[in-house]
């Protein structure tokens, strides 16, 4: 099986219970989400090595974030141990008629603060096949691009597959331009 990496945020994941609006709710559940580490997780349960490269501040919740990649076989010993916290996202779950809400908390998140440089992909793409990120990492700050930018130029130099999420979400603040003809 192939070796894939990804690179990418882990966010802390806020869901009111069952289909509750967050003002109903007294309580929240927790849990981990993030585009590349679900790639990561997925890709593990059908069997193939996989490594997740982000960063998470070096306290309990970074390494709670780790406990739970690596139950799901993802190698996270690249995962950088800096800054003071994860991004959080809150979800709505809809019902019926109404859509799911989402409301982003990542400013000052850990990776956001990744340079280029700070991780090591010689190490990380070792016998790897594949490298997977999204267009949000890029996205969340100019060192988090610049630190993709290199990682994409790393894989390319090692003969890697690579493949992009684009990962579009008009709640990101992205708005798409119209088409015209």
């Amino acid at each position: 099986m192939a070796t894939v990496v990804t690179f990418g945020e882990l966010m802390l994941r806020l869901k009111s219970p069952g289909f509750q609006r967050f003002i109903q709710s007294a309580s929240l559940e927790s849990t981990f989400g993030g585009g590349e580490a679900n790639v990561a997780v997925s890709l593990s349960q059908f069997g193939h090595e996989t490594r997740f490269v982000s960063a998470f501040p070096a306290n309990p919740i970074g390494d709670w974030a780790i406990a739970e990649l690596r139950k799901y076989g993802v190698d996270c010993q690249y995962v950088l141990r800096q800054g003071d916290r994860l991004g959080i996202y809150f979800l709505e779950g809809g019902a019926s008629q109404r859509a799911s809400n989402v409301v982003y908390d990542r400013a000052g998140s850990s990776i956001a603060a990744t340079q280029p440089g700070q991780a090591n992909w010689s190490a990380g793409f070792a016998d790897a096949h594949w490298f997977h990120v999204t267009g949000i990492t890029p996205a969340l700050s100019a060192s988090a691009a610049a630190a993709t930018k290199q990682a994409l130029e790393t894989a390319k130099a090692r003969g890697l597959t690579t493949s992009m999420d684009l990962n579009f979400r008009r709640n990101y603040g992205i708005q798409p331009r119209p088409i015209r003809s």
